[in-house]
């Protein structure tokens, strides 16, 4: 089907399903960096923009300030500290959760941006902004090359 819309009042909406399955999404060459020394090697990596002193977690190719190149990729450790949170209660379809997801966004260090992920081990009261965590991963021969590698961060 092709139209050719001339008029903003012409603009119609689409009833039914349209197939999407044929699609992939590549990680790029920053996200492939990522998750091969995340399920090879138990790492978290960044990537440091020197000019700007961030380090992006996960790692870019550019600095979203200064759109430098970044080449200088490190290991983070698994250590980090919430700076937000947020606890799920209901699922994406709306079903109650037993117990509720925690999810926080976890930074590595004072000029890194935050990765967004799971906590576990804790109890939903005990959760505040400053609580230091550290990643729990799968064992190695289970790591898929997956940001599920991680199964979730827990209080240290």
């Amino acid at each position: 089907m092709i139209e050719r819309i001339e008029k903003a009042t012409e603009i119609r909406h689409w009833l039914g399903d349209m197939e999407a399955d044929h699609y992939y999404y590549s990680s790029g060459i920053a996200g492939e960096k990522f998750f091969v020394a995340l399920r090879d090697e138990g790492q978290i990596l960044g990537a440091h923009c020197a000019a700007c002193n961030l380090t992006y977690v996960p790692p870019r190719i550019y600095c979203e300030h200064c759109f430098a190149e970044l080449t200088e990729y490190k290991d983070m450790g698994k250590r980090g500290c919430v700076v937000a949170f947020t606890i799920a209660h209901y699922d994406k379809a709306g079903h109650r959760l037993e117990p509720p997801e925690i999810f926080a966004l976890i930074s590595f260090g004072p000029c890194t941006t935050p990765l967004l992920h799971r906590l576990g081990e804790v109890e939903p009261e005990k959760i505040c902004v400053g609580l230091e965590v550290e990643a729990v991963l799968k064992p190695k021969k289970d790591r898929e090359g997956k940001i599920t590698d991680i199964l979730y961060f827990r209080p240290r």
